[in-house]
């Protein structure tokens, strides 16, 4: 590739993202690799702040209000950490990216999937990922596997949260060539495992 390579992991919460990002960056360090991992949202000083502000329970905003908070944080995101990252070479992994807000507030919250695409676009300037690694398990299971209380997002009902499996589903369907859906009620060896040969796969293109 003529730059670095640029990974995100997505699903539920619960689903296992920050444990499969973890190995990932520690088997690309294996492999020669220099890593940026990155949480979207937050990441920078002002993503941070407004990770606080999105997650907070006590906070009440639009649907609508909410996509638009998370495309500010990933706007300077993208310019502060994942840019420069990628034009020296390097690997990065991102903890959830622009399919979250096309599912969370699209596909489940019932705003226009293609309009949260296209802010989107406009907020990384037309980044995104070479590939995002979807861990799928159903609803019932990644509420069991939560650790601590619940934020804003997740402390919605559980009707919400199958209209955001499927909303993934859906979106890795129609792109099948940059998302891939993995069966996180596996193993997290074998779950592990997956992710490294469909990077493998991605790097051979």
């Amino acid at each position: 590739m003529t730059r670095g390579l640029f990974l995100s992991l997505d699903g539920l919460d619960g689903a296992g993202k920050s444990t499969q990002s973890r190995l990932l960056a520690e088997w690309l360090c294996g492999r020669g690799w220099e890593v940026t991992t990155c949480s979207d949202p937050g990441g920078t000083e002002i993503g941070k702040l407004l990770r606080e502000l999105l997650l907070d329970r006590r906070r009440q905003m639009t649907l609508a209000c909410e996509a638009f908070l998370f495309m500010a944080s990933r706007a300077q995101l993208t310019a502060e950490i994942i840019r420069p990252a990628l034009q020296a070479g390097r690997a990065v992994i991102s903890d959830r990216f622009l399919l979250a807000n096309v599912v969370y507030q699209g596909h489940a919250g019932g705003l226009d999937p293609g309009l949260l695409h296209a802010m989107g676009l406009l907020a990384t300037g037309g980044l995104e990922p070479d590939l995002t690694l979807v861990l799928d398990l159903p609803v019932d299971t990644a509420l069991s596997r939560r650790q601590g209380p619940a934020d804003r997002v997740e402390s919605r009902a559980g009707d919400y949260h199958a209209r955001v499996r499927a909303g993934f589903l859906a979106e890795a369907q129609r792109q099948p060539e940059r998302i891939r859906i993995l069966d996180a009620s596996r193993p997290v060896a074998d779950v592990h495992d997956e992710i490294c040969r469909a990077v493998l796969d991605l790097a051979k293109r």
